[in-house]
């Protein structure tokens, strides 16, 4: 017997790449797919949390014992978001949840982000919380800093929670300030394709930390708090100062990076949808070259879908394996989809997942 029905969506990154903990821009929209939660409220302090998506039963925990600390593979994003809510003062106690999701996990488009938000989402409609959408991502985004370990930035779950259908949602992430943005690309003959390489990674076994601290780095040593404040204009005299090749690039990245989401921003208010092709591309040899955090994979897509005519492709997502996005109108979709499948298997690589997103609503009750 359940409470009810919630759903949260994965996201697509269309641009703004490691600039969201640097209290930057980013512009994302979330996809048709969604973690689903079918939840009921418990009145003894126990949670149990079961996956239709993972192995090994349901799982049982105490909400009184959660504390940070304590690994529990991917029951770690709910229960991490049950101690969040509490840790804030929310008087929340247990429920039986069960998950099913079509968000492709490890391929860069935030199945950790709907897990999380759709658990927020259902305990604060079971135990009448009333959170608002921007609070319930701040709340998640807690829980998978300091529960389970991950310094990821609140891009991901502000997307999942506060998306709205038909637009890419541009995020100051310094202020939490939103815009939706108008994202049609059908009406201008247009497709984006999500290209999944299935090559897993994960953002908690340092990788990620290490271009974190090295963000933090080089905002030290140009005496401003983080890189958000080195102007566009200013960055050549900035990265002059710097001395450590690989904190140079990853200053350029992030400066260059905030300018490419405003440049995507005034194409589509313009009506120039093409035009934001280039820009993606251009993101994608930044991530590349001065960020490091592509692979073979994700170049090969890029590298292929561009040869077979689209017009814009780049890694989306944290990186090191995952997703890319690939511009092209939509005559030729077909054909550049089948290029990268090409490419892949001359290659004796395993065959990408593609398919075409349109943006989709977030994070809402079902029933």
């Amino acid at each position: 017997m359940s409470d009810g029905v919630w759903a949260a969506p994965g996201r697509v990154n269309l641009i703004g790449e490691h600039t969201d903990y640097n209290d930057g821009f980013v512009m994302p929209f979330a996809l048709p797919h969604t973690t689903i939660a079918t939840a009921a409220r418990r009145d003894d302090g126990l949670l149990r949390l079961h996956s239709a998506n993972a192995a090994g039963g349901t799982v049982h925990l105490r909400v009184a014992d959660l504390a940070p600390g304590s690994p529990g593979g991917w029951s770690d994003y709910p229960a991490g978001v049950v101690w969040a809510l509490r840790d804030a003062g929310h008087p929340v106690g247990g429920a039986d949840i069960h998950y099913e999701s079509t968000v492709p996990a490890g391929a860069g488009l935030s199945s950790s982000a709907a897990l999380e938000v759709v658990t927020a989402l259902a305990l604060s409609d079971l135990y009448e919380l009333g959170l608002e959408r921007q609070c319930i991502a701040r709340l998640c985004r807690r829980a998978e800093n300091v529960y389970v370990g991950a310094p990821t930035g609140i891009m991901d779950q502000t997307a999942s929670a506060c998306c709205t259908a038909g637009h890419a949602l541009h995020l100051d992430t310094r202020d939490l300030a939103q815009r939706q943005i108008p994202f049609d690309l059908a009406a201008h003959g247009l497709s984006l394709l999500v290209v999944d390489t299935r090559v897993q990674h994960s953002h908690s076994e340092g990788e990620y930390g290490k271009r974190r601290a090295g963000c933090e780095a080089g905002a030290a040593a140009l005496g401003v708090d983080v890189l958000r404040d080195v102007p566009y204009a200013a960055l050549d005299a900035a990265l002059a100062r710097l001395d450590d090749p690989e904190v140079r690039g990853l200053v350029r990245h992030v400066v260059t990076e905030n300018h490419r989401v405003e440049r995507v921003i005034a194409h589509l208010e313009a009506g120039e949808a093409e035009a934001i092709g280039p820009v993606l591309t251009e993101g994608h040899a930044s991530l590349r070259d001065d960020f490091r955090v592509s692979c073979r994979e994700l170049d090969l897509v890029v590298d292929s879908a561009l040869t077979a005519g689209a017009l814009g492709a780049r890694m989306t997502g944290g990186g090191f394996g995952g997703s890319a996005i690939v511009l092209t109108r939509t005559p030729a979709a077909g054909a550049v989809s089948q290029a990268v499948l090409e490419e892949f298997e001359a290659r004796s690589l395993t065959a990408p997942r593609i398919f075409s997103a349109a943006p989709a609503a977030g994070a809402k009750r079902l029933s």
